[in-house]
């Protein structure tokens, strides 16, 4: 039975075209992912399931008493209430009868007359028996589970909302809405403002949820885990496909190829007619033809070549002085808000030249707080902070987001951060961080999240440092905005320590984990699955095209292999872990290779394909050495375009063999 089902809908704001003729049929069961660039409509169409918007076309027919529950970027601040009472109050009738049966409990110690005693105690019990009924007593119970997941403290349940900062009040409006329990569950960039093991917890809890899940998220795991269908929207269209976003992936890139297969194959048609057309419209015998010609061409429905959304833009981070070997120094460091100690005296750290370093760790653990003690804009209680030879630091977190003009224009806020800066370097780095054309000229109020946070970005470099200190930089950037963001960290010449909750960025960037906890901050030389070897954990590594599902509840599999001791457990993941660190070392020279290779080839392809363009052209013959240049121009091309093809297959061969796993010696 469909709860909400979507048929033809149409948005529009203003003169933006968000998306027309979607159709979308949500059923209990079924959990459908929204991806698309950012500004595509995704929360929009959120909006439109609820009925806080209403569509310029179509229709949306919700199911008879169909509960919807809707988790907002947003939350509105709170005060005045516990966390608990806060998360209780998304229960909805259980609440309300527990609070009256509260009433009752006091009434009947006030009252004295037999008659209203005897009505009372018969409406407590009635309510009770309505309270058990729909789970009532465990109700406290469960919402402290809950709460416990996103990861609040025992202590903190009773604390008043208004002492939280914003992330937490947005874990207290999703574990309310989770206690609610609607049919529908609209979740909007769930984590946000999760840690990695509240992600987890909440993969595990959506994993045997009962109603219907429809979520916006650019965490390419999470959408894996969780997701059973995916709702693309892009140029105005809504495609839906069956899967998660692995599978997705992989059934996009064949429909890509069979509409580039389609397209080209109606311009080889559409060619041919119109040469017809051409050749007779003036010949009166063929004019019946060529009329029919004409119409069969106005009324063709023209496949859309998708080769133009295929190509990625990137950004390159402006290219920083080089700095000493040791880039920073902490020794001792003890950090104190109040009574809390986060670091007593004993955190010591060395940072080195290129490392890029993920710090992680549950909430409170302390990791923001030592990223902003090596970003120096964090003062401390004892030991010292020095940094090496010629090292310049920047730190970016959500305030320079917050703290951007809405009525500037990009250019301008830019030029703000960078009156020293030419207009032409401006322009430059505005055009490194996808700002370009018009672009530049867009007020920063009418700007995406995703947008804003690359203009932060950009005013954050417009003196280049070679110290990135980024706190969750992936914030409101959509899929495609993260891949050109992981290109360009990777890229970087300098030293990064982030802390980030998307586990594709850190597996993707990071060479050295830096667990914090409990006061300490232990370095593990290696990426994320060295890390997992080393403590021993289970961390899912799936990327976007690879791997498979675990088993599903309920399925039982195969017969189990005989269990490892936890010595030999702990000593095969060593060895996996130092055969990838060590291909991955082998390997890195050949990927950047291969990188300026394509970038090369690409650009070789895009400048002989102007020029042929212009040689078609009769009116540049007028001037001979023009024709010139452009012909000996050509030529150089095509043999640099034929000398690239080889180079490339040989690349990629050794790019291949580099990769594949080879065999570890065992005992």
């Amino acid at each position: 039975m469909s709860l909400v089902t979507m048929a033809g809908v149409s948005k529009s704001h203003a003169a933006q075209h968000l998306f027309s003729g979607v159709g979308l049929m949500i059923s209990a069961g079924r959990r459908i992912a929204i991806v698309g660039p950012n500004g595509a409509g995704k929360t929009t169409l959120l909006e439109l399931i609820t009925g806080d918007q209403e569509p310029d076309a179509g229709t949306i027919t919700r199911a008879r008493d169909t509960v919807i529950g809707y988790l907002r970027q947003e939350v509105a601040e709170t005060r005045g209430r516990t966390v608990l009472a806060e998360v209780m109050g998304g229960a909805g009738e259980v609440s309300g009868i527990e609070r009256r049966m509260r009433h009752i409990e006091l009434e009947l110690s006030d009252s004295d007359d037999e008659d209203e005693l005897a009505e009372l105690m018969d409406e407590y019990g009635r309510l009770q028996h309505r309270f058990e009924a729909m789970g009532g007593y465990g109700l406290e119970a469960e919402a402290r589970r809950i709460l416990a997941g996103l990861g609040f403290a025992d202590a903190d349940v009773e604390r008043d909302m208004g002492e939280f900062s914003g992330g937490w009040m947005m874990r207290v409006a999703l574990a309310r809405l989770l206690l609610q329990n609607p049919d529908v569950l609209l979740l909007d960039e769930p984590t946000n403002h999760l840690d990695l093991a509240s992600v987890e917890w909440l993969q595990g809890f959506l994993a045997v949820y009962a109603g219907a899940i429809v979520l916006v998220s650019h965490d390419r795991d999470f959408i894996n885990e969780v997701a059973n269908r995916v709702l693309e929207l892009h140029d105005g269209q809504a495609t839906e496909y069956v899967g998660d976003y692995a599978e997705f992936v992989e059934q996009r890139s064949e429909r890509m190829a069979q509409l580039e297969a389609a397209a080209k194959n109606q311009q080889r048609k559409i060619a041919h007619t119109q040469a017809f057309i051409d050749r007779f419209r003036y010949k009166a015998s063929k004019a019946r033809q060529v009329q029919s010609r004409v119409k069969a061409l106005e009324k063709l429905d023209r496949v859309a070549s998708p080769g133009a959304r295929s190509r990625s833009v990137k950004f390159r981070f402006p290219e920083p002085p080089r700095s000493g070997r040791t880039v920073i120094t902490l020794d001792r460091i003890e950090k104190r808000y109040g009574d809390n100690v986060v670091y007593a005296g004993d955190l010591d750290l060395q940072l080195e030249r290129g490392q890029k370093v993920a710090l992680i760790g549950p909430n409170g653990a302390g990791k923001s707080t030592l990223l902003k003690i090596l970003a120096g804009v964090l003062p401390f209680e004892g030991g010292t902070r020095e940094l090496g030879s010629n090292v310049r630091v920047a730190y970016f977190a959500q305030h320079q987001i917050e703290a951007l003009n809405p009525e500037n224009t990009v250019f301008n806020e830019l030029n703000d951060a960078a009156p020293m800066m030419s207009t032409t370097d401006m322009r430059k780095l505005l055009g490194a961080f996808l700002f370009s054309g018009p672009a530049v000229d867009k007020q920063v109020g009418v700007l995406s999240g995703g947008e804003q946070t690359r203009l932060a970005l950009a005013k954050l470099l417009a003196d280049p440092a070679n110290l990135l200190c980024l706190d969750e930089p992936t914030n409101h950037l959509d899929i495609q905005s993260r891949d050109v963001l992981e290109d360009a960290l990777n890229a970087f010449s300098g030293t990064i320590v982030l802390i980030t909750h998307d586990r594709y960025l850190i597996r993707s960037v990071a060479d050295t984990i830096i667990e914090v906890n409990d006061g300490k901050a232990v370095v593990y030389p290696g990426d994320f699955e060295y890390y997992a070897a080393k403590r021993g954990v289970d961390i899912e590594t799936r990327g976007a095209v690879e791997g498979t599902r675990s088993t599903p509840r309920g399925v039982v599999a195969d017969a189990p292999k005989p269990r490892e001791s936890a010595a030999a457990a702990a000593e095969r993941r060593r060895r996996e872990a130092e055969e990838r660190n060590r291909r991955h070392r082998q390997t890195r020279d050949l990927r950047a290779g291969l990188a300026r290779l394509e970038a090369e080839a690409t650009a070789v392809d895009a400048e002989l394909s102007e020029i042929t363009e212009r040689l078609a052209d009769p009116s540049i013959y007028a001037d001979a050495s023009l024709v010139k240049r452009l012909v000996e121009r050509h030529n150089q091309l095509r043999d640099r375009a034929e000398s690239i093809g080889p180079e490339l297959e040989r690349l990629r061969g050794e790019l291949e063999a580099a990769d594949a796993p080879q065999l570890v010696a065992t005992e």
